[in-house]
């Protein structure tokens, strides 16, 4: 069957990925929709799109039964699943194929023996695929320690956890099971060896019905945070021949044995020894699927529907793969402070174009970042013919990216990149465990107070009318003026002025003084070594330390965004002096980002005596799961917060007053990832 007009049941930057293709391939491309999603990309470059009403995941988008009456009433003739959400649901699958569409995925069959993972490794050691030994919990002692519990259906981390004392593995599995329940509505959890400095290696598969199947290379995926990847590249590096003969080898036994039509993914642990072990199959497309595109100049998106509507692969055997490819994740978040997600406006969205680069994303700047979906904003690649130079091309395509709006972890990924060990491929799942605090750290102080004296002096030049009357949330450059150019400060009795801007965000505080005598043209005072060369609204350039720096500036009400040639700084700008009415009580504990209320700690309630580092309320948000821990031993003096509940930043949740008496309070009460 030809597919002329093709639903995508997904949404953000899948969704406009695989409509791409369809217009290569003079494909109608239709979208589905929340009510969150409106005005989302992926509505915009459809050409017909349909409402699921409602805002959640669960009310929308994981509604097997809405998706199939949209493609109906859309006039469809098959429906791509994408990624997450429903793309390896077997019983979706069955519907659509009962209301006479035309599935893009694997057979049912393949997907129900895959989808249990407990399952899934069973059928793989008959097939000869090499497995890790499981782990009966009710039975295993100290020797079988590091244990890593997970959750037999779904993946994204949920329901993982990694066990290295006895006595907690009860409490570890009663906690895993309940988020495998709440995220999959399977509770089933199973546990295995944890592998210690084991890498992430998948192998990319494409199978058709005319009995040919592809092992389109490695990929190695080991930069994980909450078990969620972050960088990606193919080929894996660092894998001799016959390693990768036994990846590919296994991953297509794998297809076979299932009878695979279409994109999979067969992931494995390889041990620091250099032994890989069966993790799962993934029986959809991957995230990371444009580093394959990139490396064998194929679009796996065409091959699905060219699998879809019967037809063989190009060839019985894949085209030679070229080069080596790296792919960033883009995430609204702070690696800082637990890899917290963020919202908001995403104001400007803009990442360098170039021989060897691809952007994928479901942004633009103007969009905003809600709280019911995945905060990846965009994947990054890179292609070039060494990994060296796809590294290097990459963090370069980031470090001048224009990124406006909610923290993200770009700077993360840069410093990742270019880390040594990342540099020489020492590569394990632990990456982030090593390496975070380093990763994480502040920005130099003197890079910092520059990039804020460019900020002082574009606003100088702006004047405090235009700050004022910027669009709140969503303001616009200013047109700049002619540039003031002069060389150099000059003694006028005028006094300096001063600004106050807080870095973000990392919140260091910063106190610009500068002067503005009779010619209106400001000049810094007391910054040595600094000399002004060109100032405007939106453009500042200086000397320093005989060096010439240019700055871009652009203001949003009170926020400040200074791009430099090498790093981008974000500032919100204070007044002058506190305002105290701004001062929270001490032991509040405010709401990190919006979300819901999903449960509190047993008999938690107003009087109750609390111990610092107590687990007290879980908020769900951006599809994970996130603690309020207690800032100090004490008393609970007020709750707020009640299961349901849906809570906006900042938010109150409770009042600890701290017992001085006690155990010595934690510093900061950080929301902390249970996924």
């Amino acid at each position: 069957m030809t597919i002329t007009t093709l639903l995508v049941a997904n949404r953000g930057e899948i969704a406009c990925r695989i409509f791409r293709t369809c217009r290569d391939l003079g494909i109608t491309p239709v979208a589905v929709y929340s009510d969150a999603d409106a005005d989302a990309l992926h509505v915009r470059e459809a050409d017909l799109a349909v409402r699921l009403p409602g805002a959640a995941p669960a009310d929308t988008y994981l509604r097997g039964d809405l998706v199939v009456a949209a493609a109906r009433a859309a006039g469809a003739d098959a429906v791509h699943p994408g990624y997450g959400f429903l793309s390896e649901n077997a019983a979706f699958a069955a519907a659509v194929q009962d209301a006479g569409l035309v599935w893009v995925g694997p057979p049912v069959k393949a997907i129900e023996l895959m989808a249990s993972k407990t399952r899934a490794k069973e059928l793989m050691a008959g097939a000869g695929v090499p497995l890790l030994a499981p782990v009966d919990p009710a039975t295993a002692d100290e020797g079988d320690l590091p244990l890593l519990l997970k959750a037999a259906a779904g993946g994204g981390g949920r329901g993982m956890r990694i066990v290295r004392k006895l006595d907690a593995l009860p409490g570890e599995l009663l906690a895993a099971a309940a988020e495998a329940a709440s995220a999959f509505g399977d509770g089933e959890v199973f546990a295995e060896p944890y592998v210690e400095r084991g890498r992430h290696v998948e192998v990319q598969v494409m199978a058709d019905a005319h009995d040919t199947a592809w092992a389109l290379g490695t990929r190695d995926c080991s930069l994980q945070r909450r078990h969620q990847k972050v960088i990606e590249e193919a080929p894996a590096p660092g894998l001799d021949d016959a390693l990768r003969t036994r990846l590919h080898e296994a991953a297509v036994a794998a297809a076979r044995a299932v009878d695979y039509r279409g994109a999979g993914t067969v992931e494995f642990l390889v041990s620091a020894e250099g032994r890989p072990y069966f993790l799962e199959m993934n029986t959809r497309l991957q995230v990371e699927h444009p580093v394959t595109e990139a490396v064998f100049g194929l679009d796996l998106v065409a091959l699905q529907l060219r699998v879809a509507e019967g037809e063989p692969l190009p060839s019985s055997e894949p085209p030679q793969p070229s080069g080596h490819a790296v792919e960033a994740r883009l995430y609204a978040e702070d690696p800082a402070r637990d890899w917290q997600p963020q919202t908001g406006a995403l104001l400007t969205l803009e990442v360098p174009e170039g021989p060897g680069l691809r952007l994928d994303t479901g942004y633009t700047g103007g969009d905003t970042i809600g709280v019911h979906y995945d905060p990846m904003i965009a994947k990054v690649i890179a292609h070039a013919p060494t990994r060296t130079e796809a590294v290097r091309l990459l963090a370069r395509a980031l470090e001048r990216a224009r990124i406006h709006g909610p923290v993200t972890n770009r700077e993360l990924l840069v410093r990742s990149l270019r880390h040594p060990d990342f540099a020489a491929a020492r590569l394990d799942t632990g990456f982030y465990d090593r390496h975070l605090a380093d990763l994480t750290a502040p920005a130099a102080g003197r890079d910092l107070a520059t990039a804020a004296l460019a900020a002082t002096l574009a606003e100088a030049v702006r004047g405090p009318e235009t700050v004022r009357g910027a669009e709140e949330g969503r303001g616009a450059p200013v047109a700049a003026p002619a540039p003031t150019r002069f060389g150099a400060w000059r003694n006028v009795p005028s006094q300096p002025q001063r600004k106050r801007y807080r870095s973000e965000p990392d919140g260091t505080e910063h106190e610009i003084a500068y002067r503005t005598p009779r010619t209106g043209v400001p000049e810094p005072h007391g910054t040595p070594g600094t000399r002004v060369l060109t100032a405007t609204p939106n453009h500042v350039t200086l000397e320093v330390d005989g060096v010439t720096r240019h700055f871009a500036v652009t203001a949003y009400a009170d926020r400040v965004h200074v791009d430099a040639t090498d790093a981008s700084y974000t500032f919100t700008a204070l007044p002058r002096f506190t305002d105290p009415a701004t001062h929270t009580a001490p032991g509040s504990l405010l709401a990190p980002m919006p979300g819901t209320v999903v449960r509190l700690a047993e008999g938690l309630a107003a009087g109750v005596t609390v111990e610092a580092g107590q687990p007290l309320i879980w908020l769900e948000a951006m599809k994970m799961e996130h603690r309020i821990l207690a800032p100090a031993s004490g008393t609970l003096t007020a709750l707020h917060a009640a299961p349901g509940h849906q809570v906006e930043v900042g938010a109150l949740l409770a009042v600890v007053q701290e017992d001085p008496a006690a155990t010595t309070p934690v510093p900061h009460p950080v929301p902390e990832e249970t996924a």
